[in-house]
């Protein structure tokens, strides 16, 4: 070999080792790294992944890597922290009694409480679609319309008249920022049907206490100044007048009674029923019990019924107020001595048919409509003479909303009365 010239083996040895150990130190960089990103994105992702291994990084690494696992620990407790707040804010708003729809701002629904899902009847998981008839209502679209544009809460007083009628005081609240799912508008429903209805219970018993009570009060007004006057030593008159005396008063109280319970009704209208009802069981016990009022008419009550037929949910003894108003109405209204047809049965698209069908002298057509208005009477003397209030067709209305039925009445005249009422059976 030629002095001052090196061999090359020597030479390339120290450089295929220099690139060998730069290789390595490249790799165990990227690995390093690597780890770093898995641990930090499995943080992000809040993925439990295992600490880093300090023997196998370099020590440039290892600072970094002990900050990374601190940043690690304190993005999962943040994130432990924030699932914690949102499963409490989604429990609170579950168990909110009143209803809470979150809309985006194309008034699509995006959430809805248990409230909400029973009151509209929605399903477990909404979709965009559902409740479109209630954000379709001109009253509140115009509230949902201000809000947006004013971006302050709005709101309106609105009703909506099915499966019944309900009042809903509704506020519509902007929200800003919007919320992770896009929610840019909250609406909260709060039901004022049973506040309207107890308004209108003690306006419309004070009027209708005040009108229909004045008769019989008068009369027994004026049987008292009789008795305490002329005919105060008249004992046939006295006998006569008591007897009078005493039937003003029983009609008193069972317009009193009928009133009441009207009202109570009302009440709860909006309040579908629960439980179920043997409509053939009610219909026998309703029969034996108003033997009285059929032996005092010479009315004959023929039952047709089957061995059980039942609806569902049902209040059972609000259909049976329905049987006896039907039956009573058949008694007072038909011909003495005459026949009236209880008739249960099942019906041709599901659920069960009450009928009670009466030989009286049938109810001209013109008056159909108006007869479960308070206090209508085809004859108004013949219906108080017979010991009527004019409240029974609207009791039994009432309670036929409230179970989500139909009453239905067909007469001609000369030809009787059928009034028939159809009860769901799930």
């Amino acid at each position: 070999m030629a002095a001052g010239h090196l061999a090359p083996g020597p030479g390339l040895a120290a450089l295929g080792a220099t690139l060998l150990g730069a290789g390595y130190v490249a790799r165990l960089w990227l690995g390093n790294l690597l780890r770093l990103a898995e641990r930090l994105d499995g943080a992000e992702r809040r993925i439990d992944v295992p600490l880093l291994d300090d023997t196998k990084l370099l020590p440039a690494v290892r600072e970094v890597a002990d900050r990374v696992t601190r940043l690690a620990r304190s993005l999962a407790e943040r994130g432990e922290l924030v699932e914690r707040l949102r499963r409490s804010d989604a429990t609170i708003i579950e168990s909110l009694p009143d209803p809470l729809l979150v809309l985006s701002a194309d008034r699509a629904l995006l959430r809805a409480n248990d409230a909400a899902r029973r009151v509209l009847g929605l399903g477990t998981a909404p979709r965009p679609g559902d409740a479109a008839a209630l954000l379709r209502h001109p009253v509140l679209a115009d509230a949902v319309d201000q809000a947006l544009r004013d971006g302050a809460p709005c709101s309106a007083d609105i009703m909506l008249p099915v499966p019944v009628a309900r009042e809903l005081a509704a506020q519509v609240i902007p929200m800003a920022p919007p919320l992770a799912d896009g929610g840019e508008l909250m609406l909260v429903l709060s039901d004022r049907t049973r506040e309207r209805a107890v308004e209108r219970m003690r306006a419309d018993f004070v009027a209708n206490a005040s009108h229909e009570l004045r008769t019989p009060l008068a009369s027994l007004i004026g049987f008292i100044e009789t008795l305490r006057g002329p005919a105060e030593d008249d004992a046939a008159a006295r006998t006569r007048f008591l007897g009078i005396m005493a039937e003003q008063a029983e009609r008193m109280r069972r317009l009193i009674d009928d009133l009441l319970g009207l009202s109570r009704i009302e009440l709860i209208e909006h309040q579908a029923p629960k439980g179920s009802a043997d409509i053939a069981q009610i219909a026998r016990a309703e029969a034996e019990a108003l033997a009285p009022i059929l032996a005092a008419r010479r009315v004959r009550l023929v039952l047709d019924l089957p061995d059980s037929a039942v609806a569902r949910p049902a209040d059972a003894e609000q259909i049976a107020q329905v049987m006896r108003n039907l039956v009573e109405n058949a008694v007072r209204h038909g011909r003495e001595g005459g026949e009236a047809v209880l008739t249960v049965a099942p019906a041709a698209r599901g659920g069960v048919t009450i009928s009670v069908q009466d030989d009286g002298p049938g109810i001209p057509k013109e008056h159909i409509p108006r007869l479960t208005e308070r206090f209508y009477r085809v004859d108004k003397g013949r219906s108080r003479n017979a010991g009527g209030t004019g409240l029974g067709l609207a009791i039994v209305k009432h309670i036929v909303i409230r179970h989500r039925g139909q009453l239905s009445i067909e007469s001609q005249e000369g030809s009787g009365a059928k009034f028939s009422v159809w009860l769901p059976a799930d």
